[in-house]
Formats: structure tokens, C-alpha cells, sequence
């Protein structure tokens, strides 16, 4: 989608549609197939763990805010204001929505939930990576002074998210919890975003390079999902460090992606573009379907096979997709009419002007 200033980059929205399938898929397959069921072809284990889309996503706003905001001075009142209008309509919606479906005979209830969840790590279906989000929208203001600086400062916020995480999992023996739905895990990949458009010209027509990445992380991510991968691995210290790995593979394919490739929005790349304008409106209401989905296409063909079950997934999200269109172009983008500019005149040091060459 187009931003306040009418800026529009077609391959990012490429991406947050793949980041909104991996996470549909992710909950459609584990419907039917048990969580201990690790695909052959190991690449699919990317797949298998669709989870990895929700880093996807927090890595792609950090890339996105920093290319936005590059040079520019922010009046962050609007800018709040902004963000407010784009994420707040539907995540009120879907608020509504859930509470009507599974907290009828306790509304009281849910509302607590609901004011403690923006802060706690509790808000139900996939709402709380947007309190996670908002936080970030909070540090991005210091998370520019510092990158303006200099890149090393991302790698002085990473070490600290690092060693938080290690300390927390040294006295309770568990991480997962911080480090899934909480920006004391999420911090590496909204930083390791913004310091990879810093530095996004390195990346820049590494094929060789990115084909490298993808093996070794999709190798890693198969390993991850053989030892049991996110409902059997919630004791391991593999989740002090899972974040920065992530947010590292995706910082590159986002820089490589983004500055390798020009895209049009006609013909295929204008369908992948438009599904990814509607990813959030995918995000957040396929929870209130994917389910019944899965039960209705289980009755035509067992879905207990991975790969049959990966099929029937790609089929319902395709399925899903012309409702979350619908919601995003007569609900969501009804209030984006309310935004305000947010770049005042003037500059300030470019990310850009960090790179080393």
C-alpha cells in the first residue's frame, strides 16, 4: 500500500504476502498434521514452521521505516497518529469480533485481558505482535538517533535483547514466551530491518550470496523443526538467539529483494502486490476461520499428509484472500483518508550515508 506520502515500493509488498502465507499456512497444516510430522524435502520446513512469517513481518517494518524516514524530520505526533489509523480500525474489529465469539458469558474478563494485553504478551489471535509493533513504533524515534550514528549501534541493541534473554533463561530455565511475543525478543529484527537498509547496497545483486543464506537458514530451520520446532522446543536455548537468526536471513532478503528487482503492478507481481496490500486484514481475521476451513476440506480429502495438507492450505489461503481484499479496501482504507503528513522540511543524516564503501 501507499504510504502518507505517496510512496508505494511493489516488491515489499511482495514480501508481506509471503509473510501472511507462511503464517496461514502455519495454522492451517497443524489443524491435521501433528506438530512432530517434519517434512522430507527439508526446505519445507519453513513451511511446517510458518511462525517464521510473523518475523518476517517485524523485519520488513524496520526495513520499511527506516527507507520511509531515511533523511527525513519526523513529526511524531502525526507520525503516531498515522500508524494509529492503519492498525487500530481492524485490530478493534477483530478485538470485537473475538469477543463476541468466545467471551460472550465473559465479557469483564475479556476486557481485562484486553487492557493488560497492551503491554503483556496476551492478547488472543495473533493481536498481540501488534501491541509488540506499537512498542516498536515507541523505540523507533531512538532506534533512528542511534542508526544514524552508526550501523555498530544495531548491533549494541541486539547484544542487549541477547543478553536480556539469556539471563531470563539461565534463572527460569524458559525463553520462548519473551522471546515469541515480546519486543524484548522482536527487537533484533525490527533493528537488524532498519540497519540492512543502511546497508542495503552490499546486497544488492548477491545472488550467489542469497542462495547461500537460504540454504543454510531453511538447513538450520529443518534441524529446528526436527527437534521438535515451536510446541517442543519451548525449554531450549535455541530461543535466545532464534530472533537474531531470523531477523538476519530476512534483513538480507528484504535489502536483496528490494534493491535487485524492479517489479511492475500489472500481471503476476500486481497480484502478489495487491495480496500483500491486504496481509493484515489476512493476518488477523483467518483465526476466525482457518479452522472450520481445514474441517471442511478434511471431509473431501484426508489432510493428515503434509504435503496434501500444504496443498489444501494454499488452496483456502487463495480461497481467504478476495475476503481479506474486501475487508482492507471498504474498511481499512476508509480511515487511511484521516492521515496527516509527518515529514516537516528540513534533513537529517541519512542511514544511507552509513555504508561502508
Amino acid at each position: 500500500m501507499r504510504s502518507t506520502d505517496g510512496a508505494y515500493y511493489v516488491g515489499l509488498d511482495h514480501l508481506r504476502a509471503l509473510a501472511a502465507f507462511l503464517v496461514f499456512v502455519w495454522h492451517f497444516i497443524h489443524c491435521s498434521v501433528a506438530f512432530y510430522d517434519v517434512p522430507t524435502i527439508w526446505p519445507l520446513s519453513i513451511l511446517d514452521q510458518g511462525h517464521c512469517g510473523v518475523a518476517l513481518f517485524m523485519t520488513l517494518s524496520g526495513y520499511l521505516f527506516a527507507k520511509l524516514l531515511d533523511g527525513q524530520h519526523v513529526i511524531y505526533r502525526w507520525f503516531f497518529w498515522n500508524r494509529m489509523l492503519r492498525l487500530a480500525p481492524l485490530l478493534i474489529a477483530a478485538m470485537i469480533l473475538n469477543g463476541i465469539v468466545n467471551y460472550h458469558d465473559n465479557l469483564l474478563d475479556y476486557v481485562k485481558l484486553i487492557t493488560k494485553g497492551l503491554v503483556l504478551p496476551l492478547l488472543p489471535n495473533g493481536q498481540w505482535s501488534i501491541a509488540v509493533e506499537a512498542h516498536f513504533y515507541l523505540l523507533l524515534p531512538l532506534l533512528l538517533f542511534l542508526l544514524r550514528r552508526h550501523a555498530v549501534y544495531a548491533g549494541l541493541v541486539i547484544f542487549i535483547a541477547i543478553s536480556i534473554r539469556a539471563a531470563v533463561f539461565w534463572h527460569t530455565g524458559e525463553v520462548q514466551s519473551l522471546t515469541f511475543y515480546t519486543i524484548f525478543g522482536r527487537i533484533d529484527q525490527f533493528t537488524l530491518g532498519m540497519a540492512a537498509y543502511g546497508l542495503r547496497d552490499l546486497m544488492k545483486s548477491q545472488h550467489v550470496a542469497m542462495i547461500t543464506a537460504f540454504v543454510v537458514y531453511s538447513l538450520f530451520y529443518h534441524s529446528f523443526d526436527v527437534a521438535g520446532g515451536f510446541y517442543l522446543t519451548s525449554f531450549s536455548p535455541v530461543w535466545i538467539i532464534l530472533p537474531t537468526l531470523e531477523g538476519l536471513f530476512f534483513c538480507f532478503m528484504i535489502a536483496y529483494y528490494d534493491t535487485t528487482f524492479k517489479f511492475r503492478t500489472v500481471g503476476f507481481s500486481g497480484v502478489l502486490a495487491r495480496i500483500g496490500a491486504c496481509s493484515y486484514s489476512i493476518y488477523l481475521l483467518h483465526f476466525f476461520v482457518v479452522i472450520s476451513m481445514n474441517k471442511a476440506m478434511s471431509s473431501v480429502v484426508p489432510l493428515t499428509n503434509f504435503f496434501i495438507s500444504t496443498i489444501a492450505a494454499t488452496l483456502a489461503f487463495c480461497a481467504f484472500t478476495p475476503f481479506a481484499w474486501m475487508s482492507y479496501h471498504y474498511y481499512e482504507k476508509f480511515f487511511l483518508q484521516f492521515r496527516r503528513g509527518y515529514i516537516s522540511g528540513g534533513e537529517r543524516r541519512s542511514l544511507r550515508k552509513l555504508v561502508p564503501v
